[in-house]
């Protein structure tokens, strides 16, 4: 970190944008190998993901009220689509978005709080993906919250926006 961006950091009352991530629902389960976090004992800072568990993994499955989804091209676009609506009609300056199979990423500027911003991303994606006829109605498409990451450096902006638009690899499965 620079001094620039220490000072900058120092005297900044809001952070400069957000990294918002969510996953679609039932892709990403407590006991699977590439670990995970939860409430209570593994959410702390500094402290490790969740170990794999198939014990944990197996009731996990078993607990889904619906198949896991993996979204489509037509889906994905959608989703953007919702996206860039949110951001334009609220103000929200949307500085990156990539929607993956099973995760959404968006570098977003704004003085609201991020987790009313990703229930709005959610809700709305969800409601276009109806409206299309994309969705059955009774699925429920998103995992419950997600990741805010609050970038409050100009060099944590610019990390941030690159991973979203090169960091996901060329196909949209990751």
């Amino acid at each position: 970190m620079s001094r620039i961006d220490h000072v900058d950091f120092q005297t900044r009352t809001q952070p400069l944008a957000y990294l918002l991530t969510f996953r679609c629902y039932g892709t990403w389960l407590h006991g699977e190998e590439r670990g995970s976090v939860d409430r209570r004992r593994y959410h702390r800072y500094g402290t490790p993901d969740m170990p794999a568990n198939e014990k944990i993994l197996s009731d996990e499955r078993r607990t889904l009220k619906s198949e896991p989804l993996l979204l489509n091209k037509p889906q994905r676009e959608t989703i953007q689509t919702a996206i860039r609506e949110v951001c334009e009609s609220r103000r929200y300056f949307l500085h990156a978005i990539s929607v993956r199979t099973n995760h959404v990423h968006v570098v977003v500027g704004s003085i609201q709080k991020p987790e009313l911003i990703l229930g709005s991303f959610k809700s709305y994606a969800t409601r276009r993906l109806r409206e299309a006829h994309l969705l059955q109605a009774g699925i429920k498409p998103w995992a419950r919250h997600g990741s805010t990451k609050y970038l409050w450096t100009d060099e944590r902006l610019q990390r941030a926006i690159e991973y979203v638009n090169f960091g996901q690899g060329d196909e949209p499965f990751t």
